[in-house]
């Protein structure tokens, strides 16, 4: 795929953000948010996960903001997607008795019963997602320009995503299959939605970003038009010294240096880093050419996440076009 066909990524109204555990995907949700803000746009930004992490990164020391959610800077509305909360909303519109809804999902061996029965918490999740991106403005327009979903790791990927299909192929009619559908529509249709992996230049995320990839154009049908690598080193030397390594290495270990270590010492250091850098880019490479997908590369940040600054960095290279590196 030409990079230069490919739009936006603040041009959808829906995009989920997934990778293994550890590859800074909830990161990278709540940078695709600031960057939408900025832009003027109204962003929804939902969590699927047990902890908020979120508001954590967006808003440092705000509380919690719950199935409810709140604002929780200017233009981006925080939530996190409880199953049971929304369980309760949608039995409450389909019986229209609230009360009695609250008393059964109070019960403590029906939450035990629906904790252990699979596939349902991702159902209601997505349902809900669908209900949000159908929520209007007071001027008949959407209330949200784009809805960030913070999805499940790769190992769920599929499965989370999966679970409207397979509700639609068993279930011959009815509310729940109308509702799975409809859920469905949402998740393939290219116009609305797009999924977005995060991996790292690293073996296992390479690989299993390689094969979420496979398996969820073979199984699901979602787009996926770029992979995000998260924590690319920088080239480790300036551009005037691409050779710095062997330039150390030549000089002799008694070359007076004042404070600096030896020679051999630095020279040393500086072949550590252009392995690693190499290491690094040849991942990069090497996830462009499983996936067959141009890649968004976020930078690595030696001090790591310490607050919206470091958001605000990443939310300006996450809108960069991609780029091809198979070739």
């Amino acid at each position: 795929m030409a990079t230069e066909t490919l739009g936006s990524l603040l041009e959808r109204r829906l995009v989920i953000v997934t990778g293994k555990g550890g590859t800074g995907k909830t990161t990278v949700a709540a940078a695709l948010a600031v960057a939408a803000a900025r832009s003027g746009r109204r962003v929804l930004v939902a969590e699927t996960g047990r902890d908020e992490q979120l508001p954590r990164l967006l808003a440092p020391g705000s509380p919690a903001v719950g199935y409810e959610g709140r604002e929780v800077l200017p233009g981006i509305t925080a939530m996190r997607i409880d199953p049971f909360a929304a369980l309760a909303e949608y039995l409450s519109l389909q019986l229209g008795m609230r009360s009695l809804v609250d008393l059964v999902l109070r019960n403590r061996s029906f939450r035990q019963l629906m904790s252990a029965a699979p596939g349902w918490r991702d159902l209601i999740t997505l349902g809900k997602v669908w209900h949000i991106e159908q929520m209007t403005d007071g001027d008949g327009g959407p209330r949200y320009d784009l809805i960030v979903v913070d999805a499940p790791a790769t190992g769920h990927g599929v499965t989370f995503l999966d679970v409207p299909h397979v509700v639609v192929s068993a279930v011959r009619a009815g509310p729940l299959r109308r509702n799975a559908q409809r859920v469905e529509q949402m998740v393939v249709d290219p116009e609305r939605t797009l999924l977005l992996p995060v991996a790292l230049a690293e073996e296992l995320p390479t690989r299993e970003t390689a094969e979420l990839v496979e398996r969820l154009r073979a199984d699901v049908g979602i787009t996926i038009d770029r992979a995000v690598v998260n924590g690319v080193f920088p080239a480790p030397f300036p551009e005037a010294l691409p050779d710095l390594d062997e330039r150390l290495a030549a000089l002799p270990d008694a070359t007076p240096l004042g404070e600096l270590p030896r020679p051999t010492t630095l020279a040393a250091c500086a072949r550590h880093l252009r392995a690693r850098f190499d290491l690094n880019r040849g991942y990069v490479t090497e996830i462009g050419r499983l996936t067959g997908l141009p890649v968004v590369l976020l930078p690595y940040l030696a001090q790591g996440i310490e607050g919206p600054a470091e958001i605000e960095k990443l939310a300006d290279a996450l809108v960069e076009p991609p780029r091809s590196v198979t070739a």
